[in-house]
């Protein structure tokens, strides 16, 4: 079980050492000291770790993709300035903010001292930091150019977290406006139809059959409310998980390429990652072919992962890339013919990244006709649903208002 001790030494020019170090034992320490050639003077146990890093609590804050940025950029800019990896991973430890990172970076800090290059080290926290990332260390080590490519990293991650942040902020007024219709819906069945409904049953009048069902639904969601949670909490379970195999991840990504308006975002969405990422690869000196297969993952788009496994297998045969990404018949025209271009120039990565630049610009675009259509609809749903309501209990009260007259 990781601990944490912290020892005094003197380093080889006789200036004295204070510092923590995370370890199995004390012995480790000593044998990392050793290898330094510092004189131990003192190790103290300082605590124990009784989680794994990353397994903090259910409820823990994530690691967020802008937290992986502020880590590459900040992690660049030490390496950058000639700071020693292992000093620079010490201080990035003690400034993250984020706590499962924060711990996650100690982890790594520790591993760094025994031996470990980075990429080692990141791999042993693949719950932590995304597989592209390691990749591209891992690269970066072997041209000796990683502070560049953890540069080229925190921009691919800052760009990919205004993608995030449009989407979701695209997505607020829809799920406000949704659950107000929601909780609008069961105020009236719980809480006003009830009171109707005495009235109506003792009137003696023959009810209409809006008026009938709109009671039947009152009186289950008021009696038997319990089974509609349990019936829709294990629908959206089975969704969920069903969303998280390969063929049910295939089939919704395959509907939300249908829905209209919907359908351009999401291909623009994956067009701009896939370009992006690529590029990104590309430019840090890996192949063509494992940087097609991590950019196609990147999308978590699973047409886009299914395309491109055949497209990577005719690659390896000498075949163009624009005409075999035409063949996937998924990527915008202007994609092909930027790929076509960048083939024929020697210049792919930066045509890639110009094609990305376009279409986070377009998404934009995309995002406003796509909500431009979806609040009225939700709005004219909503309406329609509530109108029912209100016809429904005042359809009796017309017939009575008949009667007595």
């Amino acid at each position: 079980m990781v601990a944490v001790y912290k020892y005094k030494a003197i380093d080889n020019t006789g200036r004295p050492i204070e510092a923590e170090f995370h370890a199995n034992t004390k012995d480790e320490v000593l044998s990392m000291l050793r290898e330094k050639g510092y004189t131990p003077v003192k190790i103290e146990l300082q605590e124990q770790k009784s989680k794994d890093v990353g397994d903090i609590g259910l409820f823990q804050k994530k690691v967020k993709i802008k937290d992986i940025s502020v880590f590459c950029k900040q992690l660049y800019t030490m390496l950058n300035a000639g700071m020693p990896l292992s000093n620079a991973l010490d201080v990035l430890a003690d400034q993250t903010e984020n706590k499962v990172l924060r711990l996650t970076t100690k982890d790594v800090y520790s591993q760094v001292q025994t031996g470990a290059v980075l990429s080692q080290a990141m791999k042993k926290h693949k719950k932590i930091f995304p597989n592209l990332l390691i990749t591209m260390v891992e690269a970066g080590e072997m041209t000796g150019n990683l502070d560049n490519v953890l540069a080229k990293m925190s921009e691919h991650y800052e760009k990919e977290n205004k993608i995030n942040s449009k989407i979701k902020g695209a997505m607020v007024y829809p799920a406000v406006l949704s659950v107000a219709a929601v909780a609008v819906v069961i105020f009236l069945l719980t809480f006003i139809m009830p009171t109707f409904t005495g009235m109506f049953t003792s009137s003696g009048v023959e009810l209409p059959l809006p008026t009938r069902i709109l009671m039947g639904i009152s009186d289950a969601i008021k009696n038997y409310w319990y089974i509609f949670i349990a019936v829709i909490g294990t629908i959206i379970f089975s969704i969920n998980r069903y969303g998280k195999t390969e063929t049910g991840k295939r089939q919704f990504d395959n509907l939300k390429l249908r829905i209209p308006v919907v359908g351009s975002s999401v291909t623009k969405i994956a067009t701009s990652r896939f370009t992006r990422t690529l590029s990104t690869l590309m430019a840090s000196g890996i192949p063509i072919v494992p940087a097609m297969e991590a950019a196609a993952n990147v999308t978590n788009n699973q047409i886009v992962i299914d395309g491109m496994k055949k497209v990577v297998e005719d690659v390896k045969k000498g075949l163009s890339i624009s005409y075999l990404l035409k063949t996937m018949h998924f990527f915008p025209p202007m994609v092909i013919s930027m790929v076509g271009i960048g083939e024929e120039s020697g210049s792919l990565e930066d045509m890639l990244s110009k094609t990305a630049d376009y279409y986070d610009e377009e998404l934009d675009a995309s995002i406003q006709r796509m909500l431009a259509l979806l609040e009225p609809a939700l709005i004219i749903v909503m309406g329609g649903i509530v109108g029912f309501i209100v016809i429904s209990m005042m359809l009796p009260i017309f017939d009575l208002s008949s009667t007595v007259q």
